[in-house]
């Protein structure tokens, strides 16, 4: 069962965030103080709304309480940010989610009530570095500030030999959770999986272990 939610902005980030919760299935209700972009996309989702989201009225019109999360994407407006933010509080959001793109934000906005702070620029700028640090990593999720997900070429070395005879997990200090051959993706391999040389590994580890064995490959 899809989730109730509410997206205020119709930045770019919006937009795709917005698109991107429906597709998986979840109510979701935009609003934006432009009637130009309500109209054009508006017919996209279970509803929207043309309002200005700093105003005490519009927020309890809203029914705020009702939604699971309160999306606030304001592009570059970040004293709106703020205001929305508060008032989404203080009309009894359950979950506040808003858009930021200064660390100095992050702190003003949590102050005021929001529960989760975003950078998409930030994370984007992030994820591309790590994969573009090391040529052969072919994506990449960050888990903590040490540990994230890669996938990545293997090492030529390793064709022909199995993870056992490697001896993986000890030598390189990662864990194989998946390897992706083509389309096709083995979860979860056994010890005695024999590498191809074509083979990408999905691995799990301490992002300094991981991209030094990507660099090598």
């Amino acid at each position: 069962m899809g989730k109730s939610i509410l997206v205020i902005g119709m930045s770019r980030f919006g937009r795709h965030l917005a698109k991107r919760l429906a597709d998986l299935g979840n109510d979701v209700m935009i609003v934006d103080k432009n009637e130009e972009i309500i109209n054009k996309y508006g017919s996209s989702f279970t509803d929207a709304l043309c309002g200005d989201c700093t105003s005490e009225d519009v927020i309890k019109a809203l029914g705020v309480e009702s939604f699971d999360i309160c999306f606030v994407a304001i592009g570059d407006d970040f004293q709106s940010s703020l205001v929305i933010t508060a008032l989404l509080k203080e009309y009894g959001a359950k979950l506040t989610v808003t858009k930021a793109k200064q660390d100095i934000q992050e702190d003003l906005l949590k102050r005021i009530g929001a529960d989760e702070v975003v950078y998409p620029d930030k994370e984007m700028a992030e994820k591309v570095a790590r994969k573009f640090n090391a040529k052969n990593v072919f994506d990449y999720i960050e888990l903590t500030d040490e540990y994230s997900v890669y996938e990545m070429a293997i090492m030529p070395e390793w064709e022909g030999k199995s993870i056992n005879e490697l001896n993986i997990r000890q030598k390189y200090k990662f864990n194989i959770i998946a390897i992706k051959a083509g389309t096709y993706l083995n979860p979860i391999p056994g010890a005695d999986y024999i590498f191809r040389g074509d083979d990408h590994i999905i691995v799990i580890g301490k992002n300094s272990d991981v991209v030094k064995v990507a660099k090598r490959t």
